[in-house]
């Protein structure tokens, strides 16, 4: 059975998807079988990428509502043991026609109960807010990595999140474990940036990764060409960041 992880936190603009891309690409460097799972309608983890998001004519969403068996939507990317389960627009309405169906909150786990023995690790990138959609990937996960921004306000709504990933193990995924929170966006010229460090690292000792993503142009610049910072600059710090968050995720499993 796969690992699956789901990368959450209802900020948006926190280097989730980054982080999300990055990490799936660099699990499959890493010689490890890897699915990431777009779960978010904006679609950035499809295209970040290289995939064309604007003329998919299947998409996560034909599998959750249309029950198209995820085999016949998933595509291969350009990583070598990577592949993508691609989505769009299309994916909002979900979030809409699946609050009549039954058990609505395991529709998403009963697609990757399909394909978990098909792979090593499935990364799930969560929309940016805590509605049915992001639920639904917390269900389908046994894992939850946190992306937190080392900016001002890097702890507002972070407790709510953890609540509600306590309210899902208690009473919808009773395996369900926060792996770590992993700190992006760090600029260590910053002493602000500084300060929220020790903050997190004071309110959850135990749950930060020691791998730290700094702030670069190029990490943000690789999404636009369709590119993981491995495929667009290996040698970026952000790269060599990404790299060992890899190796500290395959250790903490």
């Amino acid at each position: 059975m796969a690992r699956i992880i789901s990368l959450v936190n209802q900020k948006g603009g926190v280097g989730k998807t980054t982080t999300a891309v990055n990490l799936a690409t660099y699990l499959a460097s890493l010689g490890k079988s890897v699915l990431l799972v777009d779960l978010d309608p904006q679609g950035n983890a499809s295209s970040g990428l290289g995939l064309d998001t604007q003329n998919l004519k299947r998409s996560l969403y034909h599998s959750l509502i249309s029950k198209i068996h995820p085999r016949e939507i998933i595509v291969k990317s350009k990583s070598s043991g990577l592949n993508l389960f691609p989505s769009n627009q299309e994916l909002s309405g979900a979030a809409v026609e699946l609050v009549g169906v039954e058990n609505r909150e395991f529709q998403l786990k009963k697609i990757l109960n399909k394909i978990s023995d098909d792979y090593e690790f499935i990364i799930i990138d969560s929309p940016p807010s805590l509605g049915l959609l992001t639920i639904n990937g917390l269900v389908a996960s046994n894992e939850v990595i946190v992306p937190v921004q080392t900016e001002y306000f890097a702890l507002e709504g972070l407790g709510q999140l953890l609540n509600t990933i306590d309210l899902v193990k208690e009473n919808l995924q009773p395996n369900l474990a926060v792996t770590g929170i992993v700190l992006t966006m760090y600029d260590k010229r910053n002493r602000l940036a500084r300060q929220v460090v020790k903050e997190v690292k004071r309110y959850f000792p135990e749950n930060v990764f020691d791998s730290v993503i700094p702030r670069t142009v190029r990490l943000a610049e690789a999404p636009s060409f369709g590119k993981s910072i491995l495929h667009f600059d290996r040698l970026n710090k952000g790269a060599r960041a990404y790299r060992q968050f890899a190796n500290e995720v395959i250790s903490r499993g």
